[in-house]
């Protein structure tokens, strides 16, 4: 098991996040390629999927796709950008994921470009 399927305890793969957003799978495919989403490879299958609290209802989490291009811009990976969102950060207090689930996305996104320097 790799450190990002230890860190995220639901994971959604590709069909289930399409069928959850009323989109083709395609669609979530390029999504996750245009940096809308991330995803990794999890399970004994080596499925691709998306941490299940990436997804509000019926649309992804709005304060994520800002999110995710700065911490590309600092150099992350997808994998190692959803380690960042979901390791517990003591000065917040809390994971990044849960701060921009609350919508304090500035503070968040503020943390993550000072990760690029």
């Amino acid at each position: 098991m790799s450190n990002v399927e230890t860190v995220v305890s639901e994971w959604l793969p590709l069909p289930d996040v399409a069928e959850m957003l009323d989109v083709s799978v395609t669609k979530v495919h390029a999504l996750v390629k245009d940096g809308s989403l991330l995803a990794a490879r999890v399970g004994e299958r080596s499925i691709r999927a998306v941490p299940a609290e990436f997804i509000a209802g019926d649309h992804i989490l709005e304060s994520l796709r800002g999110t995710i291009s700065v911490l590309h811009d600092a150099g992350f990976d997808d994998e190692e950008a959803i380690q960042w969102l979901y390791t517990v950060d003591e000065s917040l207090p809390g994971r990044p994921i849960d701060a921009l689930i609350g919508g304090r996305k500035t503070e968040i996104r503020r943390r993550a470009a000072a990760l690029g320097w």
